[in-house]
């Protein structure tokens, strides 16, 4: 059994393309493409199911068409339309190149600051304006802290910490 923390959003799911079962792909990020991982994972009636990935080719930059193992028709693939794709942390963690974080990657992550120490836990990412944020939970409050760069110091992916170094006054405890 797939569980949630096991794995991290990659991107959507639009809608099959053609005939032959190929569904349309909008990624966020493109690590499919630079690791060895044979499945992605989709939520199907509240279980997390692989799919196993037969073949694959970029439409654009932000779009690919794939084809999974016994789906070789557009009504396969159709139950997939509008669902979230994600990809297992396991085969992430194990690249052996540096692949590139999408901010969906640290939903479950313990954030600490130099200054303050430990704040919480990423429990979702706010994307809604151009400026992403990590919705983070501390306690029963939820901190809003800017997803940028220039905060983050250090990423200890195996044991899920974001260590940052926030401005003074960006979080009143």
């Amino acid at each position: 059994m797939i569980l949630e923390d096991e794995i991290f959003k990659i991107g959507k799911f639009l809608k099959p393309h053609g005939i032959k079962g190929e569904i349309a792909f909008l990624f966020e990020n493109d690590v499919f493409d630079k690791v060895d991982c044979p499945y992605l994972v989709c939520l199907v009636d509240g279980i997390f199911v692989p799919f196993f990935v037969e073949e694959y080719r970029f439409k654009g930059k932000e779009t690919a068409l794939i084809k999974f193992e016994g789906m070789d028709s557009d009504e396969a693939v159709s139950r997939l339309n509008n669902t979230d794709v994600y990809f297992p942390r396991d085969y992430f963690d194990k690249a052996e190149e540096d692949v590139e974080y999408s901010w969906n990657f640290f939903i479950g992550f313990k954030v600490t600051d130099s200054t303050i120490g430990d704040i919480g836990v990423v429990e979702s990412i706010d994307d809604a304006t151009i400026n992403v944020l990590f919705v983070v939970k501390r306690g029963d409050e939820e901190i809003l802290i800017p997803a940028s760069e220039d905060f983050i110091l250090n990423v200890d992916a195996r044991n899920k910490i974001v260590e940052m170094n926030l401005p003074e006054g960006l979080i009143e405890i």
